[in-house]
């Protein structure tokens, strides 16, 4: 099913606008709220929601992996897309395009974190920030070869774990003292054990195949207050994909992660001693829940010296992460000025010390 929605006004394609949270027409100004547009489906008004021609002449199809093509309502075009595409925006007249069919059943989110940023702020956004690189060339942070800046919600998911941790280790403390002409070391010794249980709540994990992890980790954090409960409007105008992993694909990443939790949250426990051996530990991690959510990312394409430069934002937080080219020069004066910083320093020593100047 493509699902578009229509301004009750005037007829024009409506969009997501992250500004006001509502969906918005571009042609006479209305704005709708997600709970307006659910209600008025509901109600059996129809004026938004349209079938493509095969639905509606009755051809089967499996919509989970083998359907890659729709027909847009407005201009008659084909929609040819991913098979993981969920959102997109039709190619010849920019109809904002929602495919409900394959955001059901399993593949159905539960939450979804909104743009709250939109294209012009996360361009100028992404504009100041290449400015701010001091080892960047000149042409870079001037950020005027900006290809092209996608909004996508990308396909997290966010798991409520539990870990137990033991431990047991030999800690000492050292005490020195002088009696006589006489200096005394004492040393004790201390069995110390540890038995924990955490609770971590909505750990996330990008469940995309086409999206580098190391950069959707560091797009963190996410701030959960704005989460809500998934309705497609949110997607309108904006590209999103179904995952590509199920949780119990991605729960060894995640019990990786939250196993290194546990262990820091031990260690901070074993304080006031001067040395620590663990002769024994032991952390275990148990999923409770795994929740399926959609966050929001713009992935910026910069073209610089015919070649192509990857960063991602933050759809919520204008957080950009990314590797911007280096300036040799730039990198070979900070050298420089480094060197003879400290061939300074040494120099104000020597005469301080009335030592030999080099």
């Amino acid at each position: 099913m493509v699902v578009q929605y229509k301004c009750p006004d005037c007829g024009a394609d409506m969009a997501f606008d992250s500004t006001t949270g509502t969906l918005h027409c571009d042609s006479c100004g209305k704005n709708m709220n997600i709970e307006e547009m659910d209600s008025s489906r509901a109600n059996g008004k129809e004026s938004h929601t349209y079938k493509n021609n095969q639905e509606e002449s009755g051809e089967a199809h499996n919509h989970q992996e083998e359907v890659n093509e729709y027909q847009c309502n407005n201009c008659g075009a084909v929609l040819i897309t991913d098979k993981d595409t969920t959102a997109t925006t039709c190619s010849f007249c920019g109809a904002a395009v929602v495919l409900s069919d394959r955001l059901s059943g399993s593949f159905a989110p539960s939450l979804v974190i909104p743009f709250s940023i939109n294209k012009a702020q996360a361009q100028d956004a992404f504009k100041k920030w290449c400015k701010k690189g001091r080892l960047t060339p000149k042409g870079f942070m001037s950020a005027s070869r900006i290809k092209s800046i996608t909004g996508i919600y990308v396909p997290f998911w966010l798991y409520d774990l539990n870990g137990l941790g033991t431990a047991n280790a030999t800690c000492t403390k050292v005490r020195s003292y002088e009696r006589g002409d006489y200096i005394y070391t004492e040393t004790d010794y201390f069995d110390v054990h540890r038995k924990v249980s955490l609770n971590y709540l909505k750990v996330p994990t990008d469940a995309s195949e086409k999206m580098d992890d190391k950069m959707m980790d560091k797009l963190e954090p996410y701030h959960y207050q704005d989460l809500k409960g998934f309705q497609m409007p949110y997607l309108a105008g904006y590209l999103a994909e179904k995952y590509n992993y199920n949780d119990n694909d991605l729960f060894h990443r995640v019990e990786s992660r939250v196993q290194q939790y546990v262990d820091n949250y031990i260690s901070q426990t074993i304080y006031g001693y001067a040395t620590t051996a663990y002769h024994f530990k032991d952390i275990n991690i148990r999923k409770l829940k795994a929740e399926y959510a959609l966050f929001p990312v713009w992935m910026v394409c910069y073209d610089y010296k015919q070649s192509e430069h990857t960063f991602a934002m933050n759809g919520q937080t204008g957080k950009i992460v990314g590797k911007p080219p280096l300036s040799a020069g730039k990198i070979a004066a900070w050298f420089t000025g480094i060197s003879a910083a400290a061939f300074l320093i040494i120099k104000i020593i020597a005469i301080l010390s009335g030592g030999p100047i080099l």
